[in-house]
């Protein structure tokens, strides 16, 4: 059977002024622990890591491993502008258990792909024991990882699979032939678990499914079951719920505040949704939660 995970990039929940809502933190870990998903991501974009500081990250990801540990998969991201201290990360979330890892490329200025090797690699050698997933976000980080680094990544010990965002699906086949067997390819488009399943993903890492898990849970099993008006149906849902939620971090803890799941707000500089965007979210909710 194809492989179809779905990993749920989970949002961070800060309070009205900013402040990390560790408990709250912990309500959305606790509401994703219901959601039958295979996986977690924590800290991730979804997650706004650049504005969380060092000891945020600790408390985090103790709460998360606290909260989803022995229920689903918890990857934590460690991604950093230097391996210096992506590295550091690393040894903070072994220490409290993390086996799971991945990091985006360095971000801010440009890195030539040997320098993006040799960070992936002093990670390769800081998970130790565990595992590492290249995370590939050019639009955000400013680099990308071609097929061909890749390709040399995927050879260094503990580097398991990729997380692709905003590539194609041509993109999404290019990693896969590149790939040696068994390396895991997820793509980051929330809608293209199927499309991009069929180009040799083996799922998405996903933030709306932090929100509203069960259309993506049908498309899952809808693929799985062959039924073509099934896939149609589902992927019109799930395409639905990604149009008004999308990747929009403050729409999601709009989404999760209307749902009673947490009062969650952003901490970075973004746009709030507007009455009309909220009016649009609640529908969708209340549809499908």
């Amino acid at each position: 059977m194809t492989r179809r995970d779905i990993l749920t990039a989970i949002p961070t929940a800060f309070a009205h002024d900013g402040s990390l809502d560790l408990e709250g933190c912990r309500a959305i870990f606790r509401y994703v622990a219901t959601s039958g998903n295979e996986g977690a991501f924590v800290l991730g974009t979804t997650g706004e890591f650049p504005a969380i500081d060092d000891a945020e990250f600790r408390d985090v990801v103790e709460a998360a491993l606290t909260e989803l540990s022995g229920v689903t998969r918890v990857v934590v991201h460690v991604g950093a502008p230097s391996a210096f201290e992506a590295a550091r990360r690393v040894r903070t979330a072994r220490a409290l258990g993390a086996r799971e890892f991945a990091a985006l490329t360095p971000y801010y200025f440009e890195s030539s792909d040997e320098a993006l090797y040799s960070y992936y690699q002093t990670l390769s050698e800081a998970v130790g024991d565990g595992e590492l997933y290249v995370y590939n976000y050019p639009k955000r980080s400013g680099n990308h990882v071609s097929p061909e680094l890749l390709a040399r990544i995927a050879e260094l010990p503990n580097v398991v699979g990729v997380k692709a965002s905003e590539l194609t699906l041509d993109q999404i086949a290019a990693y896969r032939e590149v790939a040696p067997e068994g390396f895991v390819v997820y793509t980051g488009a929330d809608r293209d678990l199927v499309a991009a399943g069929e180009r040799g993903a083996d799922g998405v890492v996903s933030g709306v499914s932090s929100v509203l898990p069960k259309p993506f849970r049908e498309l899952a099993a809808a693929a799985d079951s062959g039924d073509a008006a099934r896939i149609s149906a589902a992927q019109a849902d799930v395409d639905d719920v990604v149009a008004i939620i999308g990747g929009d971090m403050p729409r999601m803890r709009a989404a999760l505040r209307h749902m009673r799941v947490v009062d969650a707000h952003s901490r970075m500089a973004l746009d709030e949704p507007d009455a009309a965007a909220l009016s649009e979210i609640a529908r969708v909710c209340d549809a499908y939660a």
